[in-house]
């Protein structure tokens, strides 16, 4: 499942390219073009759900894939152990401008609270 208009699915197709860190049949990660941290990448589903609520009823264990690769692309990154984010921006109020479900793992810098 796809969406041709998304900037996410376009990536996923290889149609936009990215500088990708991980990626197997469920997930990508990509580095964030507007990094917001020394390390910011994106961990998104290869199936089109447009935010993290429509993720986690999508079932079949998806959200706990994007969580647990979310993780290994910190400790790939090499801030597991000094500690990471991972941040679900859910509607425009909360800053999502792609509508497609995707976590943002951010570290390499000691991270505020709140953040915004």
């Amino acid at each position: 499942m796809s969406n041709p208009k998304c900037l996410f699915c376009r990536i996923i197709a290889g149609e936009i390219p990215a500088k990708k860190v991980y990626e197997d049949e469920h997930v990508l990660a990509f580095d964030d073009i507007n990094p917001q941290a020394p390390t910011h990448v994106l961990v998104i589903p290869r199936a089109h759900h447009q935010d993290v609520a429509a993720l986690s009823r999508a079932g079949e264990g998806l959200l706990e894939e994007v969580l647990a690769q979310a993780h290994e692309v910190a400790r790939a990154e090499g801030v597991s152990e000094t500690g990471y984010r991972v941040v679900f921006n859910t509607g425009p109020d909360a800053g999502q401008t792609v509508p497609h479900a995707h976590a943002h793992v951010l570290g390499g810098r000691t991270l505020a609270w709140p953040p915004g």
